[in-house]
């Protein structure tokens, strides 16, 4: 408990948090703070290309094995499986419709890059290790978990059916093609590659990642502001209580596949947080009747706080005291 508490007050005192604080008070008092939206979405294709590329160098560097592949596995298994964990949850604690239940629980099956991220951060100031391949199972686990929503709904029997255009929407939505393609010129590149451009990749990225939690604070707040419909107690309770069960199934998984402490409870990142760039991008196609404000609200104005705030330090405790890191 001791090492939890420890690791949550210096991530609650780290600047990435502090700005993400600052956003969600800006935006709760109602500042006209605002981020031009060509500059938001500059920062996001700069961290996506730079946890790829970075990534991809560490695959280079470590090689191609069965863990590796594994951990693929597992991460499009627990985005497949998630979701249904969670449409379950939504059924028997919220009041939302099976649209809207459905369109939440992909977000849950799906992953946060910017939480992982952040994770990221908090596991090279701990001195803990992770493998570097884990942006691969990050960017695997987008699509499943949107399948696996589209399955539910077609359980309703409402007609809805994949087709060509939303499996290319899915598939080729912007983030994945970013990070898969970043990774794949890290792998190839390897280590010459990235000396070329660590200037650009490594020592800017801090910085970046403050703005850029800086901005989806701005974003949190106003969905917090404005969702007062999604912010009732069922609901509220689903966003905090399906991460810790997202991040047991993923401690199952890295546990089993071995990964290093680091590892694990980058796994355990990836399941207990939730999507609020691809999914509702797919979303928006999908299932055009579902409300965003609540899907928007939950996973961005109340899980993503949450493991930010008090998520990241207990997976990291977690994963360090059954690994022995």
């Amino acid at each position: 408990m001791d090492q939890i508490l420890s690791l949550a007050a210096t991530n609650l005192l780290s600047p990435i948090i502090l700005c993400f604080v600052l956003g969600v008070l800006a935006a709760l008092a109602r500042s006209d703070l605002n981020f031009p939206e060509a500059v938001a979405k500059g920062m996001s294709i700069y961290l996506l290309f730079a946890i790829g590329f970075k990534g991809g160098v560490s695959v280079a560097q470590n090689g191609m094995d069965l863990q590796l592949g594994l951990s693929l596995l597992a991460g499009v298994i627990l985005s497949a499986l998630l979701p249904l964990i969670a449409f379950w949850m939504l059924q028997v604690m919220t009041g939302l419709s099976r649209l809207d239940a459905a369109a939440v629980a992909a977000h849950y099956g799906s992953i946060s890059i910017v939480t992982f991220v952040a994770a990221t951060s908090v596991l090279e100031s701990s001195g803990i290790a992770a493998e570097g391949y884990m942006v691969a199972v990050a960017a695997a686990m987008e699509a499943p978990a949107i399948l696996s929503a589209l399955w539910l709904i077609s359980r309703g029997g409402d007609g809805r059916r994949m087709d060509g255009d939303l499996m290319r929407e899915i598939m080729l939505n912007g983030s994945i093609v970013l990070l898969v393609g970043a990774f794949a010129i890290g792998v190839i590149t390897g280590d010459e590659g990235l000396a070329r451009i660590e200037s650009f990749i490594v020592n800017p990225f801090q910085g970046v990642l403050c703005l850029f939690l800086l901005d989806m604070g701005l974003v949190a707040g106003r969905g917090l502001r404005s969702g007062g419909a999604v912010l009732r107690p069922g609901p509220l309770l689903f966003g905090v209580l399906m991460p810790l069960v997202g991040s047991l199934f993923g401690l199952g998984a890295g546990l089993l596949i071995g990964l290093s402490t680091g590892g694990v409870a980058l796994m355990m990142v990836l399941s207990a947080s939730a999507s609020y760039i691809a999914v509702p991008a797919a979303m928006r196609v999908a299932l055009p009747e579902a409300n965003p404000s609540v899907y928007l609200t939950l996973s961005l104005g109340v899980t993503f706080p949450f493991n930010l705030t008090l998520g990241i330090p207990l997976y990291v405790a977690i994963a360090s005291a059954l690994t022995g890191g």
